[in-house]
């Protein structure tokens, strides 16, 4: 059962694009499996939670890491000097998110809002007014978060793990959601399951986030190098087509 589990979710991301309805059904059927009061202390295997602090994810980090900075340095220098010059403030900004463990750390973003909007927290919404035009651009493609590499580089996050959320959003659901903090027996990622697994975007009810937490848990509980991999690779594969993404705003 939990070797199918590692490959259900993203074998059902690609007949999403032939047969949506049938996948979303199956995938629908497969978060409602999901039985969040066998996540345990210690109901992760050895290997599983050896591998989310291993040496081997590490490197595959730093490695990672290095070479995505090193080939985007020109596009950040661009995207740099456009958000600078289309609006007012500077071109990164930190916001405090839980970290492995439920520690707080800075995260780096591209500035993708007007300065004064950075100051309270308020998840974005679709045409949110906040977003300036060099940020719609950066926030559709993903542009915005590439930043978090140097989070990455520092030990803070992964290339793969449950996204980490702004502190805000963490507290309001927390209390409401089943098992919310196994996500946080990981590292937190650029990118993870929950993302390519149609997860990705706003969560303004319980229900939104709950779905996203289901695939946060499963992570936890299947992670190795093959899963990473593969998240990795649809990730690339997604934002070749960001544009028609409907859950990126």
């Amino acid at each position: 059962m939990y070797l199918g589990c590692l490959y259900l979710p993203l074998r059902y991301l690609h007949m999403e694009l032939i047969m949506p309805e049938e996948a979303v059904a199956v995938q629908n059927h497969l978060l409602e499996a999901v039985d969040f009061s066998s996540y345990s202390e210690n109901s992760a295997t050895a290997s599983q939670a050896t591998f989310l602090t291993s040496p081997t994810k590490r490197a595959l980090d730093i490695t990672g890491a290095m070479f995505i900075l090193a080939l985007l340095l020109p596009l950040l220098v661009f995207v740099s000097l456009a958000i600078v010059i289309s609006s007012r403030g500077g071109a990164l900004f930190r916001q405090r998110r839980y970290g492995r463990n439920g520690t707080v750390f800075s995260i780096y973003k591209f500035r993708s809002m007007r300065a004064a909007a950075d100051v309270a927290f308020l998840q974005a919404v679709r045409g949110d007014p906040r977003v300036t035009f060099v940020g719609r651009i950066i926030r559709k493609t993903s542009i915005d978060e590439i930043p978090q590499l140097l989070n990455v580089l520092r030990g803070e996050m992964s290339l793969v793990g449950p996204r980490p959320h702004p502190l805000e959003l963490d507290d309001r659901y927390r209390p409401d959601i089943l098992g919310y903090d196994i996500r946080f027996r990981a590292p937190p990622g650029m990118t993870g399951l929950a993302q390519v697994s149609g997860a990705r975007g706003g969560t303004p009810t319980v229900e939104h986030m709950r779905r996203r937490i289901a695939f946060d848990a499963r992570y936890v509980r299947d992670a190795s190098l093959l899963l990473d991999l593969k998240i990795l690779a649809l990730t690339a594969r997604e934002l070749l087509f960001a544009f028609s993404d409907e859950n990126a705003f």
